[in-house]
């Protein structure tokens, strides 16, 4: 059925769509090459930057048009300068600096994902020897360097959250499983000092958790374990268990599976969340980013995809966990799930 607010597909749209893998390339040379690092001077001739650079002028010539092509340099035809606000944002000595997080975006794991999604499609998962669930996977040792924007808003919604049921507890000890950079489990733990924080992830992603909680104040109170998720003993019993941003890589019988290990380690009254991007039944194009993530995670999983909320109701309470509990901000495609555990 056509819809009136619907634009219509033309060669144009397409085209727009296509070339955005040469934008997003410029955009990661630059990047690697330190050019905006080197422009912050201010103005300056390719044969100047070429040199400043130690790269041949002919590349360097192709890569500053190209970059002032999609707006992150001017010129005027024959130096270059930084657009307005790239100072902010692509300039590495700056506090604002968003670059690494732009590379992880767009880093040579989605790219091979990505680039073979057509054979990902027909074999129904990832055609890659090396993905997502490789272990020590080099993606998430970048992910645990560089958490995303949405992370810190996120966490700090999970602390506030727990406030009702944390706060005046004698103790609150946490499980964090796949825990990343931490951050989850962390804040909570700055949050509440009567909180203890057991990590449990790869030994290389492990190496930038310890980074994050001491630069948080928690160290004294975590635990770091090396080790697969569903293969190191857990021990326990926890108050909160959480599982971040990983259950999306796994069917939903997989992701039950580890929701059934933390139930057997989770105090009852204890709580479980789960941070995860969801689908829901709305009209993809409205909500395109769970849609699209689950492209990406047909490239680079065997069977993970963004689950709908009706099947993390369905495998929580199969593990013994009650009702779920949906917590969100606006424009923050990452959504926060809490439950007891019964």
């Amino acid at each position: 059925m056509t819809e009136t607010n619907v634009s219509a597909v033309d060669e144009f749209t397409l085209m727009n769509m296509a070339q955005a893998v040469r934008r997003a390339g410029v955009l990661c040379a630059g990047l690697d090459l330190d050019v905006f690092d080197t422009m912050a001077a201010g103005p300056a001739d390719p044969e100047t930057i070429a040199a400043q650079l130690g790269a041949p002028l002919r590349g360097i010539r192709v890569l500053l048009r190209a970059l002032a092509a999609i707006r992150l340099l001017q010129t005027d035809g024959e130096r270059f300068w930084l657009s307005p606000g790239a100072d902010r944002v692509l300039v590495r000595s700056s506090p604002g600096y968003f670059g690494d997080l732009l590379r992880l975006a767009v880093s040579r794991y989605e790219w091979e994902a990505m680039g073979r999604l057509s054979e990902a499609v027909r074999q129904g998962g990832t055609v890659l020897d090396t993905n997502a669930e490789t272990p020590g996977y080099g993606f998430w040792e970048d992910l645990a360097r560089n958490p995303t924007p949405h992370t810190p808003p996120v966490a700090d919604l999970l602390a506030e959250t727990l406030a009702p049921w944390a706060t005046g507890r004698e103790r609150l000890d946490i499980l964090d499983v796949a825990c990343g950079h931490g951050l989850y489990g962390y804040t909570v733990a700055q949050r509440y000092p009567q909180a203890r924080v057991r990590s449990v992830d790869w030994a290389n992603v492990l190496e930038y958790s310890r980074g994050h909680a001491e630069r948080l104040g928690v160290l004294d109170r975590v635990e770091l374990t090396p080790g697969d998720m569903f293969e190191v003993p857990l021990d326990g019993p926890y108050d909160l268990s959480l599982i971040t941003n990983v259950l999306h890589h796994f069917s939903p019988e997989k992701a039950g599976e580890m929701l059934s290990r933390l139930a057997q380690v989770t105090r009852p009254g204890g709580r479980i969340g789960i941070v995860a991007i969801t689908a829901d039944g709305r009209d993809p194009a409205s909500d395109p980013v769970p849609h699209l993530f689950a492209a990406l995670m047909l490239g680079l999983t065997h069977e993970g995809e963004s689950h709908p909320l009706e099947t993390y109701q369905d495998i929580l309470a199969d593990a013994g966990f009650g009702e779920l509990r949906l917590h969100q901000l606006p424009g923050v495609p990452l959504r926060l799930l809490l439950a007891e555990r019964i």
